[in-house]
């Protein structure tokens, strides 16, 4: 017998080398199935292996691509937010503190910008029927009306309360956030308080201009001037409603009221973000307050001629805004333009994003023109929008509302930038704050005036148009005939070295 024989011994023993068990032998085959194995050939076995393969290396390369393209999203991300937060603070922005004033302004057009679209499909303009104009245009009526009252209020009271600033800022966005959260829930209710929250708002987003308008000056870094530190701001608060209106926009696709919580939850950052602004824009050493009119002694007078005439020119585009904003909101769904009958939202923001395209044109023109004569370029902005009225009102059609719609909100913009200048060259140093609180707050005023013309002359769509051009080419000869310039009272009435204004109170 040899070793490899299954019959011959292990040895045994201390000594004896240990050997593995000899395999058992295979079963024999079944005799119900005598058919041959099955075999697969190579090259399926090859490419059965390389299929696989291939799927193994290709969603792992998709992981590694999501993952790459993630850190390059968050990269370019942080490096865009560096990037707007440097551009923020340049040119002694950053210490002086009005870095953070252009980031609160930023937080507060992307508040603004939610609110307006959860609201842009509910009763403010989804029921500009012809059956339900009626209702609509009390609603618009009953709301505006209290605002007239409100707004002329909004100036004085902050300048009397000018060094809590910081809390007036502050509780315009606490306010908004509250009545967002309000609102949510009223629309999902038809709740009547649905109306004074929509008030509410309105009025708190007002109150945040005025407050806005008096605190660049005290954050203002002697690398700049004033008009260049409002394009700034102005510009940031493009870029929040740019970034804000697509997430608002995909909040309301799921229902107005989730549209609403989301400017919630901007408004409430944006409280915070207001208190800790900077502590200068609660000092009011050495600043002094204008009166809002002439009173008997000579010492105590109200804006220079020249910021006067100014803001009185102002006055003729931004009370055009507020005319379009409601006019062209219920022509456009009950009156549209033939052939559009079936796309009136479409029309509408057509019409509307061409005067936001036309205001930040001019915050560009602004940003870019080496000068701008303010005094030319009030009349400049009156006659544009004269002219481009009456063009609209005779070739009703597309393409001139959308010119309509640009030009206005060009010419809105330049001319506000004209002021701001007039205001920084034509009042001291220590009164811009009271005179930018009380500016802004005309201004409104002739928006609110505007948007109440706008909704009354909606139920005469064939006169609207000619009627605005009327309006506004009979206030631009108001307006014209008090020019300082062409009367030769130029002197302005605050002189810049020895302010006579009265001192703030409280």
């Amino acid at each position: 017998m040899t070793p490899d024989s299954p019959d011959y011994p292990p040895p045994s023993g201390p000594g004896a080398a240990s050997y593995p068990p000899p395999p058992p032998p295979p079963p024999p085959p079944s005799p119900a199935d005598d058919s041959p194995p099955t075999m697969v050939p190579a090259d399926e076995v090859g490419a059965t292996r390389t299929v696989g393969q291939s799927v193994g290396t290709g969603a792992l390369a998709t992981a590694r691509g999501l993952r790459g393209f993630a850190r390059g999203t968050g990269r370019f991300g942080r490096a865009t937010f560096r990037q707007a937060r440097r551009a923020a603070g340049a040119q002694g922005a950053e210490r002086s503190g009005l870095n953070r004033l252009i980031e609160l302004h930023a937080c507060n057009a992307a508040g603004d910008a939610a609110f307006a679209i959860a609201l842009a499909g509910t009763i403010f303009f989804a029921g500009a029927t012809s059956e339900q104009r009626g209702p609509v245009l009390l609603f618009l009526g009953l709301t505006m009306l209290p605002f007239a009252v409100v707004a002329p209020l909004l100036g004085p009271f902050l300048d009397r309360f000018s060094h809590g600033r910081r809390w007036a800022i502050g509780a315009t966005f606490a306010v908004r956030a509250f009545l967002c959260w309000v609102i949510a829930g009223a629309v999902t209710t038809d709740s009547f308080w649905f109306y004074p929250a929509a008030l509410g708002v309105l009025i708190s987003s007002k109150g945040y201009g005025v407050a806005k308008a008096a605190a660049v000056p005290r954050l203002l870094p002697p690398e700049i001037t004033l008009v260049k530190a409002n394009g700034r701001v102005s510009l940031a608060g493009v870029v929040g409603a740019a970034i804000s209106a697509p997430l608002a926009g995909g909040a309301a696709y799921f229902g107005p009221e989730w549209a609403l919580r989301f400017a919630f939850l901007v408004f409430a950052l944006g409280t915070v973000a207001a208190i800790l602004l900077p502590a200068k824009v609660d000092e009011t050493e050495g600043e002094v307050t204008i009166p809002a009119g002439k009173t008997g002694g000579p010492r105590r007078r109200g804006l220079p001629p020249k910021v006067a005439f100014a803001l009185r020119a102002n006055c003729g585009p931004r009370l055009l805004s507020g005319f379009l904003t409601m006019y062209m909101a219920f022509v456009l769904r009950t009156d549209p333009i033939d052939g559009w009958e079936d796309r009136t939202t479409l029309l509408l923001a057509l019409v509307i994003g061409a005067a936001g395209l036309g205001n930040t044109l001019g915050i560009l023109v602004a940003s870019l023109a080496k000068k701008i004569n303010p005094s030319v370029m009030v009349v400049v902005a009156l006659l544009a929008d004269i002219a481009i009225l009456v063009l609209a009102a005779l070739f009703y059609e597309l393409l001139t509302l959308v010119a309509l719609g640009l030009t206005v909100g060009l010419m809105q913009y330049l001319a506000k930038v004209s002021l701001d200048s007039t205001i920084q060259t034509g009042v001291p140093v220590r009164a811009h704050a009271s005179a930018f609180a009380r500016g802004d707050t005309t201004l409104q005023m002739a928006w609110v005036i505007g948007g109440f013309l706008g909704v009354v002359m909606s139920w005469f769509p064939t006169f609207g148009l000619p009627t605005a051009a009327v309006i506004i080419g009979g206030w631009a000869i108001f307006a014209l005939r008090s020019n300082p310039n062409r009367t030769g009272n130029a002197q302005p009435s605050v002189p810049a070295d020895e302010p006579s204004v009265a001192p703030p109170r409280g």
